[in-house]
């Protein structure tokens, strides 16, 4: 496949107006650490909501859908759509409890809320560990995507595609700091979107497809459309829509979707102007997340089915393509070939944009760890802000050649979310809890953390791990595995809660002061500090769980209905589509009063 003039244009202009952004606000991004991790806490809600529904755009997000719907249908997506659950809970609850603790790094929140050298490892530890570990994984799924686009679309060579597509990334990324990469993230945003729906309406009408009609009609897809799994088929409506929605959603801990809120999406809600901000932001990207960018996709997904039924058929028209690196994501990057000149540098373009957005936003987060909660903890407590800043781009460079090198070695972005979810199993419930209960200290977390990684690994040296998807069959684990790895991390982590010291009686009282997080749970350290005449409670402020959990719930009807209305439109089935946007419109009236509500709890 060549490119056109035009297609070259479109790539051209885009490279050079990021860069230029980049080298824009580098100056003053390298003026303090705050203004190079958080731009000096100044982000309206809007830029920052944008910026994060442009970091996960990524190239491995259309590629891992593209997967799941050629193999599980259209409702194997409840995978990761059950994760709107924990985002409008991060919403309404914990979004002004982040804003609120002013700490430069969501790990900074352990020395606040625990106390002496469990806290201290603790925080060092996920550092390296999330910074490090689980940033280079990520972003290698990222690269891994970005590597079959580049060898189906363009037949480059992989290591081509990783350095020619890591400099210039790596480069704005280092100059700019967090305000480029959101300045930036505006503008990918848009190209992103454009180029996933203008893909998405063109291939569904080539003459292969024949059209949306024929597309619904084909007997390659018409098994594959149900929104939600069939009822009758026991296995698939529990692995694919019950264990979601019923466990995994609070009890996983996974990028950009951690139960309370964490990583980059806390990255953001620091750096707003205040908590209104960091709501709205929130609340804009779960509604952008979930209900709209998956249908492109999800439309190309279904078109590769008529075009590629199975991977033979993949590999035959693209013979060149490793037989290491084939799978039924390559399918999303094959459809693109057959876009014409103009759109195909439009869509060439929205894929370096969804690139470029999200290793941007990791290598910025990641290198926040090492600066604020690894090196100026460890090595070097007294750093000027001069030498802070420098460590952050160094770290970016070496951030980006790891996770390079990772993608070099992997074959399909399956296995990184296999990965990801297993290692998480168990530990969310502990980040949902313990900003509300005062019995929760560093050790539920540092056992927490340990007995999921150990028995993940061992079931996944038995063969029989949570999650494993099996590449050739597309065929999800058995049910009962994934609750068995939460249920026993529970089991283990509240075991040592109780065998081990609570946080101290300061620790707990300055905590209470500063974030006010209420409710029953805090009941023992709020009598305590009564008794010696120690004031922590802010009279003026409510306890807003209560309605935020109200917010948080209606906010899951207007959103998911808004899916499946969606959907519905797509499919034709217009009284299915009115019937639900009739309710997403009455639960949008409803959330919005319930939100006029809830401010009156926020100070």
């Amino acid at each position: 496949m060549e490119l056109s003039t035009l297609d070259y244009s479109f790539i051209v202009v885009f490279f050079s107006i990021v860069l230029f952004i980049g080298v824009y606000v580098s100056k003053k991004s390298g003026a303090s650490s705050s203004e190079y991790f958080l731009s000096g806490r100044t982000m309206p809600w809007w830029l920052l909501g944008l910026s994060m529904v442009a970091t996960t755009f990524s190239t491995d997000t259309p590629n891992l859908v593209t997967d799941i719907v050629r193999t599980n249908g259209v409702s194997g997506n409840w995978v990761w759509w059950a994760f709107l659950l924990t985002g409008l809970l991060t919403v309404f609850v914990y979004a002004k409890l982040w804003r609120k603790s002013n700490v430069s790094t969501d790990l900074e929140f352990y020395e606040m809320r625990y106390g002496g050298k469990p806290a201290s490892f603790l925080r060092k530890f996920r550092a390296v560990y999330l910074g490090v570990i689980f940033n280079v994984i990520t972003m290698s799924a990222v690269t891994l995507a970005a590597i079959k686009i580049g060898g189906i679309m363009l037949g480059l060579e992989p290591w081509v595609t990783v350095v020619s597509a890591g400099l210039i990334t790596v480069t704005f990324s280092a100059l700019g700091g967090f305000k480029g990469v959101v300045y930036t993230d505006f503008l990918l945003f848009f190209v992103a979107m454009g180029g996933a729906i203008g893909a998405a309406y063109y291939l569904v009408n080539i003459p292969e497809v024949g059209g949306i009609t024929a597309l619904m009609a084909n007997e390659n897809v018409a098994d594959k459309l149900a929104i939600v799994p069939d009822f009758s088929n026991t296995k698939a409506l529990i692995t694919l829509f019950i264990i979601p929605l019923a466990v995994q959603w609070w009890s996983s801990w996974y990028p950009g979707a951690e139960p309370g809120g964490g990583g980059y999406i806390a990255q953001r809600m620091l750096a707003a102007k205040n908590e209104n901000h960091a709501i709205g932001a929130t609340f804009f990207f779960n509604i952008m997340h979930y209900a709209l960018r998956p249908w492109p996709w999800i439309l190309v997904a279904l078109a590769s089915l008529v075009v590629y039924p199975d991977i033979a058929s993949i590999h035959e028209a693209f013979p060149n393509v490793a037989v290491d690196k084939l799978g039924h994501d390559l399918a999303y990057s094959a459809m693109l070939t057959k876009l014409p000149s103009g759109l195909l540098g439009l869509v060439l373009a929205s894929l370096i944009a969804a690139y470029m957005s999200t290793i941007s936003t990791q290598l910025n987060w990641g290198s926040s760890y090492i600066v604020y909660d690894f090196y100026k903890q460890q090595i070097n407590p007294n750093a000027s802000e001069k030498r802070l800043v420098a460590v952050g781009r160094i770290s970016t460079v070496i951030l980006m050649v790891f996770s390079a090198a990772l993608a070099l070695l992997l074959q399909n972005a399956l296995q990184l979310f296999e990965v990801l979810l297993v290692f998480g199993a168990g530990t969310g419930l502990i980040f949902i809890l313990r900003w509300f209960w005062w019995r929760i200290n560093a050790w539920s977390e540092i056992t927490a953390m340990f007995a999921s990684g150990i028995i993940s690994i061992i079931l996944k040296l038995t063969a029989v791990g949570p999650f494993l998807f099996a590449a050739e069959t597309g065929v999800f684990p058995d049910w009962a595995e994934y609750p068995f790895v939460v249920l026993v991390t529970t089991v283990i982590w509240l075991a040592a809660t109780f065998m081990t010291q609570p946080e101290s009686k300061e620790v707990l009282q300055d905590f209470y002061k500063k974030i006010q997080p209420g409710g029953p749970g805090w009941s023992k350290v709020i009598k305590e500090a009564k008794d010696e005449n120690v004031e922590i409670v802010n009279t003026k402020e409510k306890w807003s769980v209560p309605a935020g959990i109200t917010a948080m719930l209606l906010g899951c009807v207007l959103i998911y209905s808004c899916m499946f209305a969606t959907g519905y439109w797509i499919y034709g089935k217009t009284t299915n589509a009115l019937i639900l946007t009739a309710v997403a419109i009455v639960s949008g009236f409803l959330l919005a009063r319930a939100w006029n509500k809830m401010k009156d709890h926020i100070l």
